[in-house]
């Protein structure tokens, strides 16, 4: 297994994620891809009113960054914040939250994972 892996724009996959809807998600790189790695990388579109997680949470330390739009993140503590293109927002593992996209376009946020050590 090599140190690398290149993933061009066509070369992505599409999944599908519990608890989100209106949206086309795309990952570009998994952990399993290069040798001993764990970091997960994909991009998430969120049409108007879409959004994703609806409170759930995982076991899995997130950092989602907007490329483009107008998104609504609320934790779980019930604080409600706008995140608009540059802006970020880092997540622990198995921390409750919530995206909604408020805007009138498209949004797209960029999704970096990393999962616990096994």
């Amino acid at each position: 297994m090599n140190g690398y892996k290149v993933t061009k724009k066509e070369e992505c996959c599409i999944y599908e994620a519990a608890g989100h809807n209106e949206c086309k998600l795309t990952r570009y790189h998994d952990g399993a891809e290069v040798e001993d790695g764990r970091l997960w990388f994909s991009r998430s579109h969120f049409l108007p009113h879409g959004g994703g997680t609806n409170f759930g949470a995982n076991g899995i330390e997130s950092i989602y960054y907007v490329e483009k739009g107008k998104l609504l993140f609320t934790g779980e503590d019930g604080k409600e914040t706008i995140l608009e293109e540059g802006d970020s927002v880092h997540i622990a593992a198995n921390s409750a939250k919530s995206v909604t996209n408020v805007g009138t376009e498209t949004a797209v946020m960029l999704v970096f994972y990393l999962p616990p050590v096994k």
